[in-house]
């Protein structure tokens, strides 16, 4: 079997430096760049062209009772018919008063009411396709340049992190840190939207087209992933009073201008996150001795920022 590096060129992007277009797997060797730029200098750099601003409509804010704010981006372009149930059960509210329930140690932390104890708002699709892979057709990837594990080929679409088969035509979004996923039973349940977990550990990378995933945690992480451990299986709190209660959820579209968070993105399609890609693979400085002349996906965490 070959491990191919696909170069897309699509919306006139091309292969990142150091990347071969084909290589048979096991013979794909690192090819350092000495002297790459150093990410957080791009990202400081970055010209206000290269930064794209979260859709309010978008924006999922979750409010612990403890004062926490978690702020989560939706993905519509992947999972159409999960973010609709969500902002559907934010306007409901449907998270008032449930709580985050499961913390499992370099894994996910898990939240929300169980869905089949509660009436559902109308407007719900209660079976929702399997949202977990979408056609690659009118979706510009830009190749990350590197081999991937999980996917013949990897890179960005549009600030997500996603892995491809151009063979079948197909693109997925990939489980990173701070992925957000729609919890389900077994298939062939996919998951309402109403148990939603967040990525806390090494990227669990083999849920890739078996869960949908439906957005990333832009803001907050530390209020998700600093929690105690659930000492149950997979994490869960055995005792109830060990749950942390939620607030509320809103979308931020529906909070007053005046009150919401703004975040902006860093655009995967431009000059700027191309250096920042051959800079995460090719670390210098006065710290790095040697660059490593490659990355994995989930090592190129795309930059969000809050606007002021």
């Amino acid at each position: 079997m070959r491990r191919r590096l696909t170069c897309l060129f699509l919306a006139g992007l091309s292969c990142a430096p150091g990347a071969a277009a084909s290589a048979p797997e096991g013979e794909w060797r690192p090819r350092p760049v000495r002297d790459a730029a150093e990410p957080a200098t791009v990202v400081e750099r970055a010209a206000p062209s290269e930064w794209r601003e979260i859709d309010p409509d978008n924006l999922l804010l979750m409010r612990l009772k403890d004062g926490g704010l978690v702020a989560i981006e939706l993905a519509p372009a992947f999972a159409p018919v999960h973010v609709a149930n969500i902002r559907a059960l934010a306007r409901f509210g449907w998270w008032r008063d449930s709580a985050v329930y499961r913390v499992q140690d370099n894994y996910v932390v898990q939240w929300g009411h169980n869905e089949g104890d509660r009436t559902l708002p109308d407007g719900i699709v209660a079976r929702p396709p399997a949202e977990y892979e979408r056609p690659a057709a009118g979706l510009a990837v830009r190749p990350l340049g590197y081999p991937d594990s999980y996917a013949p080929a990897a890179g960005h679409a549009d600030g997500w992190p996603v892995g491809s088969d151009p063979d079948r035509g197909t693109t997925w979004l990939a489980h990173c840190y701070g992925m957000v996923g729609a919890g389900r039973d077994l298939a062939p349940d996919t998951g309402l939207g109403g148990e939603l977990y967040a990525v806390i550990g090494h990227a669990p990378r083999h849920l890739d087209r078996n869960i949908a995933l439906v957005g990333r945690v832009v803001d907050g992480m530390a209020v998700l992933s600093g929690r105690p451990r659930g000492t149950g299986a997979l994490g869960f709190y055995e005792d109830r009073a060990a749950d942390i209660p939620i607030a509320d959820v809103r979308l931020a579209a529906d909070v007053p201008e005046a009150e919401r968070p703004r975040y902006e993105v860093l655009r995967t399609d431009g000059a700027a996150f191309a250096s920042y890609i051959t800079g995460r693979a090719n670390r210098g400085g006065d710290f790095f001795q040697e660059p490593a002349g490659g990355v994995d996906l989930c090592n190129v965490q795309v930059p969000v920022r809050r606007k002021r």
